[in-house]
């Protein structure tokens, strides 16, 4: 609301962007508009003020249907001051001077005449329908009907009201009879559920099932492949052993036939030396035979001592030295005489 200051003899009014000021003197509109700031003398000004603002107001409607039963409309209306020159002239708006005791009621009585025109024509709407047909698309019927019944209502534009927008919330019958109509939608709602958990339980154990189907799947594959396994490593374990006894076989016959050839190397060998020996021999024993008996006497004990031990210092007596030189020199002088 705009303010009005008091000095000696004058008044200074200083109205807001939203308000609709409506200046009179003598009768007679001298000043008007939003945001208006001026001088007015008591004595020979009136002043209205309106707002302009888009304005909302809730309504709660009680209907009978044609099959005598009530239901409760709520919606919510949407108005404003189109012309705010001819609602002044319908309404109380008058801030100066207040004719009246309390602040002005215009805003109130107009909120008032489109509640009474919307429940007139929800009347109409829900009084022609029966109690299901009502609850079934009484909302969109009504809404409609406000939509198109409220912009074109006399009593609304010849007081320079406009109705933006007319919403119904709800349409809901008596309590007892909601609940009396709740309840076979209640029971489909809780067999609904009841199928949709019998489902869900149903898909749980087909799910199991095919867990425990595909873990037994999978204990057989890895059984099999397990077995599998067994068997190729045995395959495997065979297999080898085969290959060593082959190796081992092959390494016994290689070593036998070096043991042969060695051996028919070694007897070779042998037979060529002992031919060897053999000749040797024979030719030294043709050469022993071409010389005298005390050579070859001094050949066997040269051969003789050869196998004996070593021996560092021989000690003879005389007469033992005698005797060998007597024995010897007859001997030797008898060799002499037969050459």
């Amino acid at each position: 609301m705009g303010i009005i200051r008091t000095v000696p003899f004058i008044r200074h009014y200083q109205g807001a962007p939203t308000e609709y000021v409506i200046r009179l003197r003598r009768g007679r509109v001298v000043r008007s508009g939003v945001g208006q700031a001026f001088w007015f003398r008591p004595a020979s000004a009136a002043l209205s003020e309106l707002r302009v603002v888009d304005r909302e107001r809730t309504v709660l409607f009680h209907v009978t249907t044609a099959d005598q039963q009530d239901v409760t409309v709520q919606a919510t209306l949407t108005y404003r001051v189109a012309d705010p020159g001819l609602a002044a002239s319908r309404f109380d708006f008058d801030v100066y001077p207040r004719s009246m005791a309390g602040p002005p009621r215009g805003e109130e009585e107009i909120g008032e005449l489109v509640a009474r025109i919307a429940h007139s024509l929800t009347i109409d709407v829900v009084g022609g329908l029966e109690m299901v047909d009502a609850l079934r698309s009484g909302i969109e019927r009504v809404g409609e009907a406000l939509a198109a019944g409220l912009p074109g209502q006399r009593r609304l534009t010849g007081s320079g009201i406009e109705v933006c927008d007319a919403r119904v919330l709800s349409l809901r019958p008596e309590g007892d009879i909601e609940k009396a109509l709740q309840t076979p939608l209640r029971e489909q709602l809780q067999a609904e559920a009841d199928r949709a958990l019998y489902e869900r339980r149903a898909l749980a154990v087909e799910r199991e099932q095919r867990i425990s189907v595909n873990e037994l799947a999978s204990k057989l594959d890895l059984s099999r492949r397990r077995e599998e396994l067994v068997a190729q490593e045995g395959a495997n374990a065979r297999r080898e052993a085969e290959e060593k006894a082959s190796a081992a076989l092959v390494d016994t016959n290689a070593s036998a036939e070096r043991r042969r050839i060695r051996s028919e190397a070694e007897a070779a060998e042998t037979e060529r030396l002992g031919r060897a020996t053999n000749e040797v021999e024979a030719a030294r024993l043709s050469a022993l035979a071409s010389i005298g008996t005390g050579a070859l006497r001094a050949i066997a004990l040269q051969e003789a001592a050869r196998h004996l031990p070593r021996i560092g210092q021989v000690n003879l007596a005389p007469d033992m030295l005698q005797s060998l030189l007597a024995g010897l020199l007859p001997r030797a002088e008898a060799e002499e005489g037969r050459s």
